[in-house]
């Protein structure tokens, strides 16, 4: 059994990646068990900080590493709030904060301009030097409610609508939010590449 290091802190994160690894002969270890504190992410792309905080994690543990960055972006809004997603409406902000500085700036955004998706970039990286890391992306597309809908989920679920489906992110069942969202699909992308990363 192999052990990664898991460039997160969040434990929804630990167990959704668990299930991405199993029967790959891999054992993640939460950066935290291990004394590593996050990295700053200055990076001016998802995948620039997942691979920041992958290599960061592996350079004190001298494990491979797994991290993920993601996002929300806005066509409206030029593209905000983009890499600053979790922090919107500031570094201390809530889930709420963020949903309702969000709704504050698309106040009269008419409904055919009110698109957006979502961004998860995944980074493994053998080593913190590795040349060739594995990245891979997923994106989830929709638009912007004009108010909460859905008690569901977390972050900007409420406000997040799937055209498709006819229901925000916060109305869908986890197995169904687990299929289209852009976590999951880097999630799968990640896992069909495994075997030969691990070759």
């Amino acid at each position: 059994m192999i052990e990664w290091v898991l460039a997160s802190g969040n434990k929804g994160k630990l167990r959704e990646f668990q299930q991405l690894v199993a029967g790959q002969g891999i054992r993640l270890v939460p950066q935290q068990a291990l004394g590593i504190l996050e990295v700053a992410e200055t990076g001016l792309s998802f995948v620039e900080n997942a691979l920041i905080k992958a290599r960061h994690a592996s350079a004190i543990s001298g494990l491979p590493a797994l991290a993920d960055d993601s996002g929300l972006i806005v066509n409206a809004l030029r593209g905000a709030p983009g890499l600053h997603t979790a922090r919107y409406a500031g570094p201390d902000a809530s889930a709420d904060d963020n949903i309702n500085k969000l709704l504050a700036a698309m106040s009269g955004v008419p409904d055919a301009e009110r698109t957006a998706h979502f961004v998860a970039v995944l980074a493994v990286v053998r080593d913190a030097l590795d040349p060739c890391p594995l990245i891979a992306q997923g994106e989830w597309h929709g638009k912007i409610l004009s108010a909460r809908r859905g008690g569901s989920g977390f972050g900007y679920d409420p406000v997040f609508f799937d055209e498709t489906y006819s229901l925000s992110a916060a109305e869908m069942s986890n197995e169904l939010k687990n299929r289209l969202s852009h976590r999951g699909r880097a999630v799968e992308q990640l896992r069909s590449q495994l075997p030969k990363f691990n070759s």
